[in-house]
């Protein structure tokens, strides 16, 4: 008795899709069948993606989204709904970072990355799930999904970056939140805390010493690749995860069990 992670029929919302673990998440969602709606402000970077998706005979569509502005929030999610369909699934992925100490953080520095990583997050899901909530009432045996990207920084305080650490450990208790107040509605809620991936944004650094140094302090002293989270987002995203809600899961190679 075998369990395919089969989302045909499914839309999948994914922000943050212009690049790194986004980018990698819509191909693994459409690769499983779903229609899949491409989410950021880099609108050139997703239509290559999608020419990408569409040449491995996947469906994929892209809007315009900055999730640091609400009304760019709302005016996306109802696109994608327009271009796609009802929203089955979202991937709130979205986020950034800056590298410094807690005493050199500006007003700016703070705004940049709570306003992306927190506050976005939150109105993105809040926008979804009024939608599904709505649907749920006349459906109520509907399944959806919403999978946070938090990262095991919002679980545990890492070097010279306080404020996305604090960002993340927000993102964890809204997933809770969520899962509590819309778990009703068929709404499962999780997160998923990467510990270190490596992608195109940071390969650079964890090839240099300082990279390698911090390589050599990890369990196996390893990083990991985008891929390694394929298994544990597609389980997530489908309806086998019937019965896991408010979860938060780790996928970084024992990081945070030191």
């Amino acid at each position: 008795m075998g369990i395919e992670m089969n989302l045909e029929g499914k839309i999948a919302m994914v922000t943050g899709a212009s690049s790194g673990l986004g980018a990698r998440f819509a191909k693994v969602l459409a690769q499983a069948g779903a229609q899949v709606v491409l989410a950021s402000r880099r609108v050139e970077r997703l239509k290559e993606l999608r020419a990408e998706i569409e040449a491995n005979g996947g469906a994929a569509h892209v809007v315009a989204l900055d999730v640091t502005d609400y009304g760019s929030i709302k005016s996306a999610i109802a696109h994608a709904e327009t271009e796609a369909g009802p929203l089955d699934i979202l991937i709130n992925n979205s986020g950034v970072s800056t590298t410094q100490r807690l005493v050199d953080v500006t007003p700016e520095d703070y705004a940049f990355v709570m306003d992306t990583n927190q506050r976005g997050a939150f109105f993105v899901a809040q926008e979804a799930a009024k939608r599904m909530i709505a649907r749920a009432k006349g459906d109520p045996k509907k399944q959806h999904r919403i999978v946070n990207i938090a990262s095991v920084a919002g679980l545990r305080v890492l070097p010279q970056i306080g404020i996305y650490c604090m960002s993340k450990a927000a993102v964890v208790h809204m997933t809770k939140s969520m899962a509590v107040e819309w778990g009703r509605y068929n709404i499962n809620v999780n997160a998923i805390c990467p510990g270190y991936i490596t992608t195109e944004i940071n390969a650079e650094h964890f090839a240099s010493e300082q990279g390698q140094q911090l390589i050599n302090l990890l369990p196996r002293k390893r990083v990991g690749n985008p891929e390694d989270l394929d298994g544990l987002l597609l389980l997530l995203a489908s309806d086998e995860s019937r019965f896991i809600n408010g979860a938060i899961m780790t996928a970084d190679d024992g990081m945070s069990a030191q």
